[in-house]
Parts: C-alpha cells; structure tokens; sequence
C-alpha cells in the first residue's frame, strides 16, 4: 500500500473513532430507575450462614439493574431509596423467611443539597422463601415468587409516587402496575395482600391511594412538593405558604376516606421536616398547622408541640 492510501485509510479510521465518541456523547444516557440499597439485619439468627449476604447481593442487583418502566432516567435521576430487612426466623432446611422489611424512598429538594422523603413505611410481613443462588426471576404475567412480587410491588410504588411529586397525577399508568400485582397476587398463601384483611397492608396501601375518594391525597403530593419544597431555597415564604395550603388537601383526604391511614402514614414520615418547615412563620399559621396535625395524627404531638413552641 503506497503512502497516499495509508494516510486515507488512518483518515477514515479516525473519522470512524470521532463519530463514534460523539455518538456516546449526543446520545442520551439510560439507566434503570431506581439506586436502591439494601441491608439485612439477621442478627436474631444464631446460625452461620452465606445465604444473607447472597440474598442481600441478589436483590440489589435485581432492584437496579431492571429497567421497570419506559421512561428515560439518567443515573443522577435515579430514584434513591433503601430497603432494610430485619430477619426475624430463618429455616436453612426449607429456605423459609419470616421478616420485617422498612423501605422508605427520597427525592432531591431543588436547589439544595437536601432529600425529602416520598414514601416510608414498615412491611411486617416480608416473608418468603429463598435458597441460595436462587435465580430472582419476575413476570408480571405470572406470580410464582412472593420475594420477587414483593419486591416489584415496591419497586412500582416507589416509581409511581415520585412521579406524582414531579407532576400532578403523574405516577397513574405505573402505580396501576402496582394495582395489577396486587390482584395477581390474591391467590398467594402468604401474608400482607388479602383484600380488606390489614388497613395497612400491601393491598390497603395502593387501595386508598388509588381510590378516588383520595385524589386530594394524591394532589398533596404534587402541591407539596414540586409547588412547595422546590420553591422554599428561593422564596421561603411562599414555599411555606404553598405547603400550608397543601396540607388543607390532606384534612379533606382524611374527611373523605376517615379510615384510610395514608394520611397518618405521611404525617409520620414528614413530622421532622414540617417541625422544621414551621419553626418560621406567623403564630396564625403555625396555630393553624399544629391543630390540623394534632386532630389527624395525634401519637406525634410531641413533635407537633415544637411547632408552636418555636418563636
């Protein structure tokens, strides 16, 4: 090959490795929803075991490396949350577990460098069976695994319920995938999806939030947050004030489904950040604000007392 053709075929070459480099660049980056940690807590189970950490691994890999929607995320996109579970018996013969699991999910606050809490709640019955090296499979057509259902269930709702802070009603088409799991999932012999058997249940929980006697609860979420949280680095006063107003949404959820604990649900999990919200602000307001949570979620007077108590 004589020079002129050496040098246009190194042309060409690095023509090829530039268009692929800007390729990468200009094309849009995915990654799977959600950055989910996982820990297990086995401490109550006196015998020596791999199949924690093996189990610990396993779902994390299947949390985060599944793509559950077709949305487009970035990986400074993802959804943070964690998963802790408590093993409460461990059977080695049978792989059975008997757990409790705490899952709770954050969303970034706009223009600071804090989280908020979207959803945190306590699953007492996170039970299932698992051997180690078990392949974690899911279907949506199929219910074979109570872990794997499980895990979906949260995986949608966590999904679903931080999109309807980003926009209003924005999580409907993925939390119905929640609704379909838990209706396939009737049939399943173990705990925490029967119809009407919990108020706080897995059912209970997509029931009332989907339930249109709810859809002030569901506004809460947007209000809230996108209107409130995201304003207050900018404009403290009228963040609060949208927060405020926000939480009227949450007395007339109350009034409209009285049994429904969503309300209290999120009360708890938000008494440390309205206490701070609140320690600002006219006397009305905070007044205002202490006797609307006291009358819904009573057990958290001590931290609804700091409110008024603030000056």
């Amino acid at each position: 090959m004589n020079l002129k053709k050496r040098n246009t075929a190194r042309s060409r070459k690095l023509l090829l490795c530039v268009a692929a480099i800007l390729l990468c660049i200009s094309a849009p980056l995915r990654a799977q929803e959600l950055n989910c940690k996982i820990s297990i807590n086995h401490s109550k189970i006196s015998s020596s075991t791999t199949v924690f950490s093996t189990l610990e691994t396993a779902l994390t890999e299947f949390m985060n490396s599944r793509e559950w929607t077709t949305q487009k995320y970035s990986k400074i996109e993802r959804i943070n949350c964690t998963f802790n579970i408590t093993v409460n018996e461990y059977s080695a013969t049978d792989g059975t577990f008997k757990c409790e699991l705490m899952v709770q999910s954050t969303r970034p606050i706009f223009n600071t460098n804090i989280n908020t809490v979207v959803y945190g709640n306590k699953d007492q019955n996170f039970n299932f069976t698992y051997q180690e090296n078990d392949q974690l499979e899911y279907r949506e057509d199929q219910m074979e695994s109570n872990l794997t259902a499980m895990m979906a269930y949260y995986a949608y709702l966590i999904i679903g319920l931080d999109m309807d802070t980003m926009a209003p009603m924005g999580g409907t088409e993925v939390l119905r995938k929640v609704e379909s799991i838990v209706n396939s999932a009737q049939n399943m012999s173990e705990a925490g999806w029967k119809a009407y058997s919990d108020s706080k249940n897995r059912h209970a929980i997509i029931n009332d939030y989907m339930d249109p006697a709810m859809e002030a609860y569901r506004t809460l979420q947007y209000n809230y947050h996108r209107k409130g949280l995201d304003i207050m680095a900018t404009n403290s006063e009228r963040g609060r004030n949208e927060i405020t107003e926000s939480l009227a949404l949450l007395k007339q959820a109350h009034s409209s489904k009285p049994m429904a604990l969503l309300p209290q649900i999120f009360t708890d999990y938000k008494r440390d950040e309205l206490v701070n919200i609140y320690s600002k602000g006219n006397n009305k307001e905070k007044e205002d604000v202490y006797t609307l949570l006291s009358n819904l979620n009573p057990s958290q007077n001590d931290f609804w007392d700091a409110i008024i108590k603030k000056k």
